[in-house]
């Protein structure tokens, strides 16, 4: 069944009919919901995943809403601490879907190993090891057969010397749907004391890079420049103000540091609820924002020629869809069903679409409002939570903190007091 994302008042129905909503929408039977959302993870095995348990700790997991990427629509799984972050994601969706949704493409999963070798002093050692590539890419893929017939594998060897006797090969493996750390370790230490033989070194470390410069993904996307309007500022000058907070990033560290953890904003979560690993993809997106030397901004805004505001993201994002925490957390694999992806690359496309989603709504509101406006009006329901506030309280208290602008704690306990009273 094709899934629409488009779903308004989502986020004023209750928890309980939010969930028949997207069991619905998903194909799945609300107790399927409940066992992975509601009741979860069990101690049980979550003492299989890490070491040394002592309990749960639980984050919130929300749907993202509106994206559409390559004429299909997508549910969104977010697992995300910071208000605010999905409500801004789902909305600047809904501004990219008017202008007919993301557009993306990825390329192929290849994640690399790095074979470090020390005392390496033969001038040839570069021609000796590229001479002996198709052995040591033969070897590498016995030691890891299956990949092979799946159509994966080593494919490519490539060499660097560091100098002073550093040597560093580097095995490139297409690793079709799965994230391939294990993989790609098991090849580059199976074929490591033959790398060592051949150049006459000594072997070091063993392991793959998460800068995978090989495995980006590029999304693009327009947004009428109607949609992006406030009810005080037109929307062609929104998208003005956007396209230079876009150049602001791109030519100061300092604020390409911020604009794209705005990114990440949209794309941890995705990653989290899959159960992949956001420290990887933290790790290589902002190495490969500074591989120029400059720390600089992932995504960039620009006014399109017919007057839409387009932006565009690159990054590499080595994501899986099988092995793993996805297949031992109930909540990942629900996630993964819901999502309905078939391949790596496309959960990687949803990610990056997320991540520019976000970012767009971040630039629309510092462009405008200010970011505080819209992220304290969500955070104070935090506060009025804090204050003991429950059911219909929660939002009565948060309004009257939000107007007396002041959204603290003693308010709040404040404020539940003169409505309880």
């Amino acid at each position: 069944m094709a899934t629409d994302s488009r779903i308004p008042g989502f986020y004023k129905r209750s928890i309980d009919e939010r969930r028949a909503e997207i069991a619905r929408r998903g194909s799945v039977d609300d107790a399927t919901i409940d066992n992975a959302f509601v009741k979860g993870l069990t101690p049980e095995i979550a003492d299989k995943m890490i070491e040394n348990v002592v309990g749960l700790y639980a984050l919130p997991i929300g749907m993202g809403l509106n994206l559409r990427l390559n004429d299909r629509d997508y549910l969104v799984p977010m697992v995300v601490e910071e208000p605010s972050v999905v409500a801004a994601m789902s909305n600047a969706a809904r501004m990219v879907r008017e202008g007919g949704g993301f557009q993306g493409e990825a390329d192929d999963p290849i994640t690399t190993a790095q074979i470090q070798l020390w005392d390496v002093r033969d001038p040839d050692a570069s021609k000796n090891v590229m001479a002996k590539a198709a052995e040591l890419i033969q070897a590498a893929n016995e030691a890891f057969p299956d990949i092979v017939k799946f159509g994966g594998g080593a494919k490519e060897i490539e060499t660097f010397d560091r100098g002073d006797g550093l040597f560093v090969v580097h095995l490139h493996v297409d690793v079709r749907d799965a994230m391939g750390a294990n993989m790609v370790n098991t090849m580059a230490e199976s074929i490591s004391h033959r790398v060592a033989e051949i150049t006459g070194g000594r072997v070091g470390l063993r392991i793959l890079t998460n800068l995978a410069e090989r495995r980006c993904v590029r999304v693009r996307c327009a947004a009428p420049a109607d949609s992006l309007a406030t009810d005080s500022i037109a929307g062609p000058d929104v998208r003005d103000r956007i396209v230079e907070a876009s150049l602001f990033a791109e030519r100061d560290p300092y604020r390409a540091t911020t604009h794209n953890k705005g990114i990440m904003n949209g794309i941890d979560p995705v990653v989290i609820a899959t159960g992949n690993d956001w420290r990887a993809v933290e790790a290589g997106a902002h190495a490969f924002a500074s591989r120029s030397g400059t720390y600089r901004p992932l995504a960039t805004w620009r006014a399109g020629a017919n007057g839409n505001l387009e932006g565009t993201i690159e990054l590499p994002l080595a994501l899986g869809i099988v092995g793993g925490t996805i297949k031992v957390h109930p909540g990942a694999r629900l996630a993964m069903q819901l999502l309905n992806v078939s391949t790596a690359r496309e959960l990687a496309l949803v990610a990056a679409s997320a991540g520019l989603a976000s970012n767009l709504a971040a630039l629309r509101a510092l462009a405008t409002e200010g970011i505080q406006r819209g992220h304290m009006t969500l955070h104070a329901r935090s506060v009025a939570a804090q204050a003991g506030a429950t059911g219909a309280e929660v939002e009565q208290v948060a309004r009257a903190i939000v107007q007396a602008r002041e959204i603290t704690l003693p308010a709040a306990q404040r404020e539940l007091a003169k409505i309880r009273a």
